[in-house]
């Protein structure tokens, strides 16, 4: 999985590339996480439309990034899921606990 990291007026982004599944992507996915709530971030959204598909893990690393940030008094958005990530979200309950915009303008708005 690649993840470009980049930063806006109201927020700083993960874009990422590729499944979210066990092993180097939702591991990296963790790690890059953790390195930019390190350095201060407070609102962080994560732009999921390169992401096709995704597992428990991949699950669990949302999770993760969730709270990691609420745990610094922060927000995390997430945005742009493909339809099969948002089913899964869905059938998980985790849309109920996320916040999930369809894009990237309505999940910065909402900063």
């Amino acid at each position: 999985m690649k993840i470009t990291v980049r930063t806006t007026e109201k927020a700083t982004i993960l874009d990422l590339d590729g499944p979210l599944k066990i092993g180097e992507a939702e591991q990296g996915f963790r790690e890059k996480v953790k390195e930019v709530v390190g350095l201060g971030v407070k609102n962080l959204g994560v732009n999921l439309a390169d992401v096709p598909t995704t597992d428990s893990s991949g699950i669990g690393a949302m999770m993760f990034t969730y709270t990691a940030v609420k745990r610094v008094s922060g927000k995390c958005k997430f945005f742009a899921p493909s339809k099969q990530v948002r089913q899964i979200l869905k059938m998980v309950l985790l849309d109920t606990v996320f916040e999930i915009y369809d894009d990237e303008a309505a999940a910065m708005a909402s900063f």
